[in-house]
């Protein structure tokens, strides 16, 4: 372009401006569409005619950049969306499940010390019923009424009932009167 031209896009920022607001609704949006528009005059000066509008040409690029810039958000908006629906398919939200696993671990915490400490060395410790019975100190067979009942108290937590036991929010282990009186 040569200098009178550029002089004349100085005079026609103040229309360009006006456009770009009406199209954005936005001061700062409207700006940075003018900029845009302007750097893209600039890289295609080469294809305005020197007996051409100038603000026509001006005009036109700054609302072909406003479409461009629209269809490309709302692309960008498209993706976005479609991830955020593949996400949603394939990982579910994990709050649930650490609602969950927090249940499960106030179960366990709730479960009787005799019962914890038996359930614990042979489900999380892997340790043999020998080798956890070693452990406690306890013959094979106590081991093995702890872990059932310890189990059973976790099934039915599992199935929506209060774990056995339960006294106001502690538990105590489930003992029996066997034989005699009450009192």
């Amino acid at each position: 372009m040569r200098d009178g031209k550029r002089m004349d896009v100085i005079g026609l920022l103040g229309p360009l401006r006006r456009y770009a607001r009406s199209l954005t609704r936005d001061e700062s949006q409207a700006e940075d569409l003018v900029q845009d528009a302007l750097v893209r005059a600039y890289e295609r000066r080469g294809t305005f005619r020197p007996d051409g509008n100038l603000r026509g040409w001006l005009l036109s690029i700054l609302h072909n950049t406003f479409i461009d810039d629209r269809r490309r958000h709302a692309a960008e908006a498209r993706r976005t969306q479609h991830l955020a629906e593949q996400i949603e398919a394939s990982a579910p939200a994990d709050q649930e499940a650490r609602v969950r696993l927090q249940q499960v671990q106030q179960a366990f915490l709730g479960l009787p010390d005799e019962q914890r400490a038996a359930l614990h060395l042979v489900a999380i410790e892997g340790l043999s019923y020998q080798e956890a019975a070693a452990t406690l100190d306890i013959p094979i067979g106590t081991l093995m009424s702890r872990l059932g009942r310890a189990r059973a108290a976790l099934r039915a937590f599992e199935a929506g009932h209060e774990l056995p036991g339960a006294v106001s929010g502690k538990f105590r282990p489930n003992l029996r009167i066997v034989g005699g009186s009450r009192e």
